[in-house]
């Protein structure tokens, strides 16, 4: 004799349970952490640059932010080098000293950070503002080399939008390279310049036997800072060359003190 399959209790249970909506499963969304690529445009030309987040970086949380502008070495297009060399290279090796969000805009060939080339980190900035959740009361500057002298430019075009600003290496400007000082008078250039960042809470650092950018601007500039009564701090790195960025940006000190530093009400 021949057994029918018995089908009728399986189908009776598909018709009960199997046209039944599924629970849906909702994951939380992670935030990505790290060196992240972003793009901005300025004058109808796209620029790329990095912004960095920390591991434990929160949209609950206020964190500040930190403008970080490269030196010559660093420009291009790939929107990478400029975070291997100086800040980038610090938070690597100490991400635990650097809790904030960092930006690291890029130049093209070529260029300086100057009035032609000021909305490329300007834009990249008010661009992370917006994005990430951040403080406005602590958005500091820094910058190496060409980049020590575009945190100086920078900080005198936008002398209330930065709690701290912390050049490294950096020059007051030559006239061709450097136009925006450009002036017969080098000290009245310099009075000028420390004028404009008397309520700046400012540090440079600066190696002793730099030969690109001598050292005694940054002291020049900070001795004006001083009779002008800014909180103004110099560190000079005894046989040092051009290269004061790592052992600046190594110094636990610094970002320490950074984090203290807010905008005076």
């Amino acid at each position: 004799m021949t057994t029918r399959p018995r089908l009728f209790p399986a189908l009776l249970l598909l018709a009960l349970f199997g046209c039944q909506p599924r629970a849906t499963m909702e994951f939380p969304t992670e935030i990505q952490t790290g060196f992240l690529d972003r793009w901005v445009s300025v004058d109808d030309t796209t620029y790329h640059f990095q912004v960095y987040l920390p591991s434990d970086y929160t949209p609950t949380e206020s964190w500040p932010v930190i403008l970080s502008l490269h030196g010559a070495g660093e420009r291009g297009s790939e929107g990478l080098k400029q975070t291997h060399v100086g800040l980038g290279r610090a938070i690597r090796f100490h991400p635990e000293r650097w809790p904030a969000v960092v930006v690291f805009p890029q130049l093209p060939e070529g260029a300086n950070w100057n009035a032609s080339t000021e909305g490329i980190g300007m834009r990249a900035l008010e661009s992370t503002l917006s994005e990430f959740s951040t403080d406005p009361d602590r958005v500091y500057l820094t910058g190496l080399s060409m980049g020590g002298y575009g945190s100086l430019y920078l900080a005198t075009r936008h002398p209330d939008r930065f709690a701290a600003v912390v050049p490294i290496c950096p020059t007051i400007g030559n006239g061709d390279r450097y136009p925006y000082l450009v002036g017969s008078n080098p000290e009245s250039v310099l009075n000028d310049v420390a004028e404009t960042l008397t309520n700046q809470h400012l540090w440079i650092f600066h190696g002793e036997e730099d030969p690109v950018f001598p050292a005694g601007i940054s002291r020049q500039l900070i001795s004006t800072l001083d009779s002008l009564g800014a909180d103004a701090r110099f560190t000079g790195f005894p046989d040092t060359g051009h290269n004061s960025w790592d052992p600046a940006y190594d110094s636990a000190e610094l970002p320490v003190w950074l984090f203290q530093q807010r905008l005076s009400p």
